[in-house]
C-alpha cells in the first residue's frame, strides 16, 4: 500500500502561515485520493480538506474559511496543505489520508485506507 508521511508542522503564533506536505512512494499517486484530517486532545478527529487524484476536485471544511488551499503535484507525489491566518483553534495532530480508486472525495475518515503519522500544529495566542 501507498505510504503517506506528513511534514511542515510546528509552533506558530496566530496570523502566521504553515505549509503541510503529504508525500507518498509508489507509481500510481495519481490514483489516489487525498484527504487532510486533524485531532486536537480530548477531541474528535475532523476532516479538513480534500483532493481527488487528478487534482480537478477539491472540498473544504466550513471552519476553513478561505484560509487553506489544497493542491497537488504529482510529479512530486506530494500533496501540499497551504494553511494562512492559523488561529489557536487550529492546534491539532493533522493527519494525510489517501484513498486509491473511487468515484469522488470524501469528508468521511472512514473512506480512506491509508494514513501518515501526522504532523503537529501548534499555534499560540
Amino acid at each position: 500500500q501507498v505510504q503517506l508521511v506528513e511534514s511542515g508542522g510546528g509552533l506558530v503564533q496566530a496570523g502566521d502561515s504553515l505549509r503541510l506536505s503529504c508525500e507518498a512512494s509508489g507509481r500510481t499517486f495519481s490514483l489516489y485520493h487525498i484527504g487532510w484530517f486533524r485531532r486536537a486532545p480530548g477531541k474528535e478527529r475532523e476532516f479538513v480538506s480534500a483532493i481527488s487524484g487528478g487534482g480537478g476536485t477539491r472540498d473544504y471544511a466550513d471552519f476553513v474559511q478561505a484560509r487553506f488551499t489544497i493542491s497537488r503535484d504529482n510529479a512530486k507525489n506530494i500533496v501540499y496543505l497551504q494553511m494562512n491566518s492559523l488561529k489557536p483553534e487550529d492546534t491539532a495532530v493533522y493527519y494525510c489520508a489517501g484513498r486509491q480508486g473511487g468515484l469522488t472525495i470524501s469528508r468521511s475518515s472512514y473512506y480512506y485506507a491509508n494514513w501518515g503519522q501526522g504532523t503537529q500544529v501548534t499555534v499560540s495566542s
